[in-house]
């Protein structure tokens, strides 16, 4: 069989840890791994130390990303409680606003209901805005969403319950779209028993065998719109340890998860460009890369060992699985970036991606 070509993938919701934790990902390392999974542009979350929050931590990041990555990029400025005016002027620099709703990693979470009203009120509507919301704040993030007249992005749905209320927001018309991630769609609580406690440990927490097939039905009918891997980097020692922060990395290894899905719920090519490519571009009004394109080897198997990864992470909630079709080349603006299992992209050779006006 020859190789399929995809479009430069984009993931949407990676986080890279630079600055304040470098030992467990950079600029470098991070889109490093973009490139081996087959990802040539992805977006980096602001839950860093310090987060960013302001233009002194937004320029600190942007420098740092223009003399390290190997990918193209974008950047998300971070909600606070108090914020809500100084971060909107952000918006002509960034991919979007995060705001999280419920436990994460990090000191960014938001509580007070006003607090996120600001923020759907001062965000430019003709940027992203996007929520890690669970449970009940994900319909409150949809409903002062509309009462702002303006969209709203729910990242990592994991629930049968919220892609329900999804589902209905956009039969009303809403302005919603959404994300899953591979762990999601491959993993439920059963499958934490091969783990250890703190190597399970993700935000949202893995869910039940009903709430897995809810997703991958939204993901088959259209109701989700992306595929992101929530790319969130530890090493294993902190995952062993009395502390475990929530997280799995997920760059190099959410396309063949994917190409390996059980029959019934595998992926057409032109889904899986839709979710990873056409649709994320739409949604963060990403430009288009000329002369980029991924080759797979759909035959290649190989098996999942966080020892080979790029990443600093270097272990994986798959460890051991055994795959089958695997990236074997990556060309981005028609130089060759990744090949043969080799990077080959300089550091600084990835770009900020260009926006659209505010």
């Amino acid at each position: 069989m020859s190789r399929l070509r995809f479009p430069g993938l984009i993931d949407a919701h990676v986080h890279l840890r630079d600055p304040g934790a470098t030992h467990k990902e950079d600029w470098s390392s991070g889109t490093a791994a973009a490139l081996a999974g087959g990802f040539t542009c992805v977006l980096a979350m602001p839950n860093t130390q310090p987060p960013l929050t302001d233009n002194t931590s937004l320029q600190t990041t942007l420098a740092t990303a223009a003399a390290n990555a190997h990918c193209d990029y974008g950047v998300y400025a971070g909600g606070t409680e108090l914020n809500a005016a100084a971060v909107a002027a952000l918006a002509p620099h960034t991919a979007g606003l995060k705001l999280y709703l419920n436990e994460t990693y990090g000191q960014l979470r938001i509580e007070d209901l006003g607090a996120l009203h600001a923020h759907m009120q001062a965000w430019p509507a003709t940027r992203p805005l996007l929520c890690h919301a669970e449970g009940h704040n994900v319909p409150a993030a949809i409903l002062l969403a509309m009462l702002a007249k303006r969209s709203v992005h729910i990242c990592h749905v994991s629930r049968a319950a919220e892609i329900a209320v999804i589902r209905a927001a956009k039969a009303r018309g809403l302005a919603v779209t959404c994300e899953v991630t591979p762990h999601h769609l491959l993993l439920t609580q059963a499958d934490a028993a091969a783990l250890s406690p703190g190597r399970a440990e993700v935000r949202p927490a893995l869910n039940n065998a009903a709430d897995q097939a809810a997703l991958w039905e939204a993901v088959q009918s259209g109701v989700v719109d992306c595929i992101a891997t929530d790319h969130a980097p530890h090493l294993p020692a902190e995952k062993d340890g009395p502390q475990p922060p929530p997280g799995f990395p997920g760059l190099e290894t959410a396309l063949a998860l994917l190409l390996s899905a059980p029959t019934p719920r595998r992926l057409s090519q032109a889904q899986l460009v839709a979710l990873l490519h056409t649709n994320p571009a739409r949604i963060f009004g990403l430009p288009a890369q000329p002369d980029t394109w991924v080759e797979v080897d759909p035959q290649q198997k190989w098996e999942v060992r966080g020892a080979d990864f790029l990443s600093r992470s270097k272990w994986s909630p798959f460890e051991g699985w055994q795959l089958t079709g695997r990236v074997h080349s990556v060309c981005l603006r028609g130089q060759l970036a990744f090949a043969d299992g080799q990077l080959l992209a300089k550091p600084g050779s990835g770009r900020l991606a260009a926006l659209p006006p505010v």
